[in-house]
């Protein structure tokens, strides 16, 4: 019996999953045993036992970056005392080689121990943190492993300090659970499965028989636990209706309810930042609720649909690719829909996060300099470290990615008139790419112009590769909206910078290309202290401008590292940003029921 393609590809698929899980069962593997003598000083203490198998030497690396996150941290700079021995507890000789690797002379014994400490306090989501109330321990900054090729078993044992109750992870238990041993298949899901350890709250939820988690970690008297979880389940089936099925045995959302708005995504789980009085506000709970929408997505888009360059990681260098717009910028365009989708935004709050997307993106000269896939492919040494003049040099491509897929999935309904999708094109990828390889650049885009029907070269050429205005106007039409441009205030002087007040004292944050004040002389970090010889107060530099007009002349008093200088300015008016969609008064019916087709709840 003939078998299709999509057979023989599932068939050599599972044939590779099969062989790399017996080769991985076949050796011997790390073991690792985790210890918090005194947590209140944020430190872990890691014993790690690797398999020399009579070599004279062991080279051991830990990685510089973690998936999800494309930006080179250094994590060897919290590793300290680094010691190895032999089992029976004979002093070996080790010496650092890199900045990240240690050479042991084994000296053909049968196994290595090394003893080291790794200090943890940085509170984001893909780093580490250890205090007196619970610890979150992350993969990549913690695990010193071999530097081999072999998918080898990686196991963690941990002794939990005093009055702590509960270790919760998405890697199996090996054993009892009781005794808090666990096991990855290698060393990709060991850095794939956070730990958070103490007595965190756990709701759980199953959907299509599958166990979902929510685990609460901090201060719950001002968060609604039941409501949270709640909205969490019905985004779950929202995302899982898109794509037909959930591609895991179980999944765990880890919520730190401290502060910020921050996440990254795992297989089988995510960690999440919320600020915990963000369900005070309306807007505060959508962008936690985007939050979760944004990352649950990353389960299917760049966990298991990715762009060929992101695996097989390599933990020790930049892993560039072009396609971080797909990956991220997709995945913030369906966080809006499928939150909607969930019934928990309205119409002109999905319209309000789009807008301000928009705005973000119109508002940014960047966007004339540098291309979306450029972007992308800067990740590393842009996206995690904007300064003073990134608005002027660089395109966010989760912002500009978004954009582009409103602007996508708009053009794929208009060519099939309302028959398919961007998200027929998100299923169809997933079909095709989400085994081991991922899809390159041109593959995306040629399944894109199948799904359209209509070859759509020019529109991602135009999109992706250049600094070209993207072109709203076919957007606009098919739904019968209106993107409001921005107004100016011709009575009101602005000074047009972006400052910052800290104590009473007001500083520009940041000069934008083509502004007012372009070349005036101003500089980032200026502190102003006086107009026109009139000190500036508490209440900020629009306050002490409120008597000027605009295309009048000020001189600032400013200290620039400590030297005062008069700057002499002409101001502009004050201009109130714009970019909102709206659906038009005339929007014609048929106009109106695509977009309630567009935004419905599912």
């Amino acid at each position: 019996m003939r078998r299709s393609a999509r057979s023989r590809r599932l068939a050599v698929s599972l044939l590779f999953a099969s062989t790399a899980a017996s080769a991985a069962s076949a050796q011997e593997p790390v073991r690792y045993t985790l210890r918090f003598p005194a947590p209140a000083t944020h430190y872990v203490e890691i014993e790690a036992t690797f398999p020399a198998t009579g070599k004279a030497a062991l080279e051991l690396m830990l990685p510089v970056w973690t998936p999800g996150s494309y930006l080179v941290r250094e994590f060897a700079r919290n590793v300290e005392t680094v010691e190895a021995r032999t089992t029976a507890g004979q002093p070996l000789a080790i010496s650092k080689t890199r900045k990240n690797r240690w050479t042991v002379q084994s000296a053909g014994a049968d196994a290595v121990v090394l003893r080291y400490r790794v200090y943890a306090h940085e509170h984001a989501a893909r780093l580490n943190w250890v205090e007196d109330a619970y610890a979150r321990i992350n993969g990549a900054p913690t695990f010193i492993t071999l530097v081999e090729q072999a998918h080898r078993p990686h196991d963690v044992s941990i002794e939990l300090p005093a009055g702590w109750g509960r270790i919760v992870t998405p890697l199996a238990a090996v054993g009892d659970a009781a005794m808090h041993h666990f096991r990855a298949a290698d060393y990709d899901e060991l850095v794939d499965s956070p730990f958070l350890l103490g007595n965190p709250s756990v709701r759980r939820f199953s959907v299509d028989g599958i166990q979902h988690s929510v685990v609460n970690v901090g201060d719950t008297a001002v968060w609604d636990v039941t409501r949270s979880v709640a909205d969490v389940e019905r985004i779950v089936r929202a995302e899982r209706s898109l794509w037909g099925s959930l591609p895991y045995e179980r999944y765990i959302f880890f919520n730190h309810l401290t502060d910020g708005n921050d996440g990254i995504e795992h297989k089988r789980s995510t960690v999440l930042f919320a600020d915990r009085m963000s369900m005070h506000s309306a807007s505060g709970y959508l962008a936690w609720l985007d939050l979760v929408g944004h990352e649950f997505f990353h389960a299917w888009n760049v966990k298991r649909l990715r762009p060929v360059e992101l695996g097989p990681f390599d933990y020790e260098s930049e892993n560039y690719t072009r396609s971080l717009w797909i990956a991220e910028g997709f995945t913030d365009y369906y966080s809006w829909m499928l939150v909607r989708r969930a019934g928990l935004a309205s119409v002109d709050e999905t319209l309000g996060s789009m807008s301000r997307a928009i705005r973000s993106l119109q508002s940014t000269p960047g966007r004339l300099v540098q291309p979306l896939e450029l972007a992308s492919y800067d990740a590393w040494i842009k996206q995690y470290r904007p300064d003073e003049n990134s608005v002027n040099t660089s395109v966010s491509y989760y912002i500009k990615g978004s954009v582009v897929g409103l602007l996508l999935d708009a053009r794929i309904r208009h060519l099939t008139t309302g028959r398919r999708s961007l998200d027929d094109v998100m299923r169809l990828a997933y079909q095709r790419y989400s085994g081991s390889r991922g899809y390159t650049p041109a593959e995306f885009r040629a399944m894109a112009s199948e799904v359209a029907g209509a070859d759509l070269t020019d529109f991602f050429h135009r999109a992706v590769e250049t600094t070209e205005e993207l072109d709203y106007a076919e957007f606009l039409d098919w739904y019968g909206l209106r993107l409001q441009p921005s107004t100016t205030d011709s009575s009101r002087a602005s000074l047009g910078v972006a400052t910052r007040t800290l104590d009473g004292r007001v500083a520009v944050a940041g000069i934008t290309r083509g502004s007012a004040v372009d070349a005036s002389g101003l500089d980032a970090g200026d502190e102003i202290l006086a107009a026109d010889g009139a000190r500036i107060g508490g209440d900020g530099i629009t306050a002490a401008l409120a008597s000027y007009k605009p295309g009048g002349r000020v001189t600032l008093l400013v200290s620039r590292r400590g030297e005062l200088r008069q700057v002499p300015v002409t101001l502009g008016a004050t201009v109130t940003p714009g970019w909102t969609l709206t659906v038009r008064a005339d929007a014609t019916a048929e106009q109106r029921a695509r977009v309630a087709e567009w935004l419905a709840p599912r």
